[in-house]
């Protein structure tokens, strides 16, 4: 009867989710911004569109983290028109995605770089380069597909600073990471040659408009780019450079005639071999490896502390240990990592992965010194009073006798918190960390596929959980 039950409340549920969703049954294509009326827009979060429509009642939007994820919602389904940029995708991807271009808005944005707000002299560099720089060739290169303008050579200094610039789209043609590993696109040109300019190498990072904006404003990137509109809100918080081109609202709805389709083959050489792609994927995978390891091995080493300090006989030391696990449990882990790469650690040259791994380190210090904690009470003090009237040490007693008791109970735990620090250096791609979900992120931003890129990260985060499984148990001889 029970099962009668929750059966029915089950189909209950569905067809609620399924009548709530997102996209419309009601097809047509939308000619001008009035068509959209009952229509569900899809764009990305933080951008011109979500304000714009946002308080508009006689639509539906459709807010996804990153334009891959606003395109895909168009694809499936979800929402029935992707508003963004009319350059954000190229002839070749629209016909992949069995898409095009419904409209163009009446609106003409001027685009521009956005650098920390009150840097003058910097501003003055970059306004001068793109005053003198060909803009309209540059342009036409990438946008209308017109002949290539080559740069004029530059001597880049030694021991010069990179231009470090963040971007917030990995798309073509504004910007992309292509074969080899470098950056391609209008914005991508325009800053390499403005970098070769003033005589450092140029240095690209693709992030998320939100950390793009705090990494500006904290100092640890000197240009945002990807196509953005001069809005009087952003003036609020960043300042931009003059405008170098001028962009319209581009609407993309599903094209019904197309009859596009990739088979699973090429899907796997457009996600891995095109670009060379899977170097993204390898770098990603030594990028997580690199992290989690250096953070258990230092997390380990602070965690043993906070278990001398939870056992000792001062109460000062045992409540410094107990709010230091109440802090650090009471903080989300990607707040904790933004404090420290944004705020704490911001002035002092510190490498992202150096904070990543700091970061974690304290996460995994407080968890795995609870684990220390337990397992050494759990082992009754019987064996220790044993030890010690056969005339052990107290150190031999604890090594010999306690500690191996201790092990055993507490390795379980301790290997699932070593699992559970793996899977969560996923969010280190908020502070421009390419490890492995950035890189199929990265990939995904290029291809809009999500099954291949997701596929291979989920095989490659379930074989790594299981080798440290596997390890650990080997290492302390436990079957």
């Amino acid at each position: 009867m029970k099962i009668d039950k929750i059966l029915i409340f089950s189909f209950l549920v569905l067809v609620f989710l399924t009548a709530c969703s997102g996209g419309s049954n009601d097809y047509r294509e939308p000619q001008s911004e009035a068509d959209l009326k009952g229509l569900t827009l899809a764009c990305t979060n933080g951008s011109y569109y979500q304000q714009k429509y946002e308080t508009r009642e006689d639509t539906h939007l459709f807010v996804a983290s990153g334009e891959p994820d606003a395109i895909q919602a168009v694809c499936q389904g979800h929402a029935d028109v992707y508003v963004s940029d009319e350059v954000m995708l190229t002839k070749a991807d629209l016909k992949r995605l069995r898409l095009k271009k419904s409209f163009v808005g009446d609106e003409a944005f001027d685009v521009a770089f956005a650098i920390k707000k009150g840097n003058t002299e910097f501003a003055a560099q970059l306004n001068d380069f793109l005053a003198s720089a060909p803009l309209d060739d540059i342009i036409n290169y990438w946008i209308n597909d017109g002949p290539y303008v080559d740069e004029p050579a530059f001597t880049i200094q030694e021991g010069a600073e990179p231009l470090r610039c963040v971007c917030a789209v990995n798309i073509a043609p504004i910007s992309y990471i292509g074969d080899g590993g470098e950056w391609y696109g209008l914005d991508a040109d325009i800053l390499r040659r403005f970098a070769h300019s003033l005589g450092r190498p140029f240095e690209m990072k693709y992030q998320d408009i939100g950390s793009d904006i705090m990494a500006i404003n904290t100092g640890k990137a000197d240009v945002f780019s990807g196509c953005l509109f001069i809005t009087e809100e952003r003036l609020k918080s960043i300042d931009f450079s003059d405008p170098y081109y001028k962009c319209h609202p581009g609407y993309f709805i599903v094209d019904r005639s197309s009859e596009a389709s990739m088979s699973l083959g090429e899907r796997i050489d457009m996600n891995l071999i095109k670009e060379k792609r899977w170097r993204l994927i390898v770098d990603g995978l030594i990028e997580t490896l690199k992290i989690t390891l250096f953070s258990i091995l230092l997390g380990t080493i602070l965690g043993v502390g906070v278990c001398v300090c939870k056992r000792s006989r001062r109460k000062w030391l045992r409540k410094c240990a107990d709010l230091y696990g109440d802090f650090i449990n009471g903080i989300p882990t990607l707040v904790l990592l933004l404090i420290l790469f944004y705020v704490v650690f911001a002035n002092t040259g510190m490498s992202a992965s150096l904070v990543a791994i700091v970061t974690f380190a304290l996460c995994f210090a407080s968890s795995s010194g609870n684990i220390f904690d337990a397992s050494i009470s759990s082992v009754p003090k019987g064996q220790t009073e044993a030890g010690l009237s056969l005339g052990f040490t107290p150190f031999k007693t604890f090594t010999g006798i306690v500690l191996p008791q201790a092990v055993e109970k507490g390795l379980p735990l301790y290997i699932g918190e070593c699992v559970s620090l793996l899977k969560n250096t996923s969010i280190v791609g908020y502070i421009a960390i390419a490890d492995l979900t950035r890189a199929s992120e990265l990939i995904r931003s290029r291809t809009f596929d999500a099954l291949i890129p997701l596929l291979i990260v989920t095989i490659l985060y379930f074989i790594l959980a299981w080798l440290i499984r596997k390890t650990l148990n080997l290492c302390l001889q436990r079957k």
